[in-house]
């Protein structure tokens, strides 16, 4: 876990037990008057009612082909790697939400809007990403043998988020810039708001791993 100001950052794995079990440990030793969220409204009503996930042409007409289809695909993605560890996608979020409801903890949101986000990623990624998508979903398993390499029960480390990272930044400019780059920045202009607004509050966040460093870096940039 991170601490800049009144933040404190924890660096979650949307499938493991042990990001649950950090959770329920801040909470218990910080006592948070926020909890932030790397969620949106739809991502919030989705964790909180995973069977009403559904997908139509509608969904295609308003974020782009490339974004829907991208978008089913860690749905399942997700899912499977889940049922490997015995967890629900998003578990770490639900422990966060059950806590704080169960303390009276304001929840603030911090993500942009996943139809942004996906629209964003049909206008960006090229013919030549989405040809090396397929190959590396389909048919070499380029993924599949960097997941192997980790407990999927833990936080992944850094260096290998950071290994990753470099992968996707070099095969995949446009998923990086999207997914990872601008959410970094509106993570962070999120969470920079917080701690200004209620500088006399201990603000909880809990962001997918590998957000962390940037969301510091950026919030101290700003501070100068």
């Amino acid at each position: 876990m991170l601490k800049i100001e009144n933040l404190f950052l924890i660096g979650s794995s949307h499938i493991a037990k042990e990001s649950v079990n950090e959770v329920k440990t801040a909470f218990s030793e910080i006592e948070p008057d926020i909890v932030a969220l790397e969620l949106d409204q739809i991502r919030l009503y989705l964790i909180l009612n995973p069977k009403k996930r559904k997908n139509s042409l509608k969904d295609i007409r308003s974020i782009g082909l490339t974004g829907y289809i991208f978008n089913i695909i860690g749905a399942i993605t997700e899912k499977k790697m889940g049922k490997l560890v015995g967890m629900e996608p998003g578990a770490e979020m639900k422990e966060a939400l059950k806590l704080a409801k169960q303390n009276n903890t304001k929840i603030s949101l911090i993500d942009q809007d996943i139809r942004i986000t996906l629209k964003r990623l049909s206008e960006e990624l090229t013919i030549k990403e989405k040809m090396r998508f397929a190959i590396d979903i389909f048919g070499v398993g380029l993924f599949k043998k960097q997941i192997k390499e980790i407990d999927l029960t833990k936080v992944p480390d850094k260096k290998f988020i950071k290994k990753l990272t470099n992968i996707v930044k070099k095969r995949y400019p446009s998923i990086y810039k999207v997914l990872i780059k601008e959410r970094d920045k509106i993570l962070a202009k999120n969470l920079n708001t917080l701690i200004t607004n209620y500088p006399d509050k201990k603000i909880l966040a809990i962001v997918g791993a590998g957000h962390e460093d940037s969301i510091i870096k950026y919030i101290k940039n700003v501070k100068k």
